[in-house]
């Protein structure tokens, strides 16, 4: 991410000349901090290709997609069209409340990460594709259940202990938006007994069909897997609202070609992701024992320990309900 780098490189030229004249010291306080946060990683970090700040980086990066999606959304659907689907109005005050939080978020990271000494990315520009309030809701519903698999996903990779704990404070907020959008939606507020961590990579890939260009500076040191889309059962059916297990999953990628299986990645399963066989013809099918929001993707693997990793992950992932 150029943001990085140019701290990276900050650091380093800082670094030369206090080592041309050793009787200074190195670094001053607030340069150690900066050099310590910039090459502060993780294991899996490293494997990214990602810092704590990157991590940062990504999360504002969700967050300005989720307060601008309210406060588009808001800007174009008066509240009676809200009350037509069913909420009352302290829910509709809910609802409002929810981008108001996810604002607050971009405020809180933004200064996080200029803390850090880091240039915050900036908003890009978006097309979220509603144009009623139900479709608002709808996608909104699907927007709060990838911000709690985003947070629940990147905790372990993060190395900092402060920095994990204000990531902590914010999925637990994600996770009540989850909820209250799920009851205002009349479906079950509790649809599992856990929740899906997904990697940053996937994460991103859901989000990125949201935006359409973004400015100098707020590029991510992340590229998006290829999109899947099902055509069968069909996009806003019944049976594609619902799915249950043996229902058969046609489904396209351009990178479907190398795909054997399709991973159900749900928090309900061992080692996370349950494989079942894929052909370009046949599709594949729903598994037995999941509920819930699953995410599903095209992998060239079907490990019997149902850990999925970027390295196998061909398409996808998309969001599926599962009942």
């Amino acid at each position: 991410m150029p943001s990085i780098m140019k701290t990276i490189g900050v650091v380093a030229a800082l670094a030369a000349v206090t080592c041309a004249a050793p009787a200074q010291p190195r670094f001053t306080k607030r340069q150690e901090e900066i050099y310590s946060l910039a090459r502060r990683q993780t294991a899996a970090e490293q494997a990214l290709g990602l810092t704590d700040v990157d991590v940062l980086q990504f999360a504002l990066t969700l967050e300005w997609l989720e307060a601008t999606f309210y406060q588009q959304g808001f800007a174009m659907f008066p509240d009676d069209q809200f009350t037509a689907l069913g909420l009352n109005a302290q829910q509709v005050t809910d609802l409002k409340s929810v981008g108001q939080t996810e604002q607050a978020h971009v405020q809180f990271l933004q200064s996080a990460i200029a803390q850090a000494g880091v240039q915050p990315v900036q908003p890009c520009q978006y097309n979220f594709g509603f144009t009623d309030a139900k479709g608002m809701v709808g996608t909104a519903a699907v927007l709060e259940n990838v911000g709690v698999s985003a947070y629940l996903g990147a905790a372990p990779i993060l190395s900092d202990a402060k920095i994990l704990a204000a990531a902590g404070s914010i999925l637990t907020i994600e996770s009540r938006h989850q909820s209250f959008i799920r009851v205002a939606s009349g479906v079950a507020a509790v649809p599992s007994p856990f929740d899906t961590p997904l990697g940053p990579k996937a994460v991103f890939s859901l989000a990125a069909p949201f935006i359409t260009s973004c400015p100098a500076g707020s590029n991510l040191a992340l590229t998006a897997f290829p999109t899947l889309t099902m055509s069968s059962p069909a996009a806003g059916s019944p049976e594609a609202a619902a799915l249950t297990a043996g229902t058969n999953l046609v489904l396209a990628s351009d990178a479907a070609a190398g795909a054997t299986f399709c991973g159900f990645t749900n928090a309900g399963q061992v080692g996370g992701t349950a494989f079942t066989p894929f052909t370009a013809a046949g599709g594949c099918a729903v598994p037995q024992n999941l509920a819930g929001i699953t995410y599903l993707t095209l992998t060239s693997a079907g490990p019997a320990d149902g850990v999925i990793t970027d390295a196998i992950t061909l398409a996808g992932p998309m969001v599926l309900q599962i009942s």
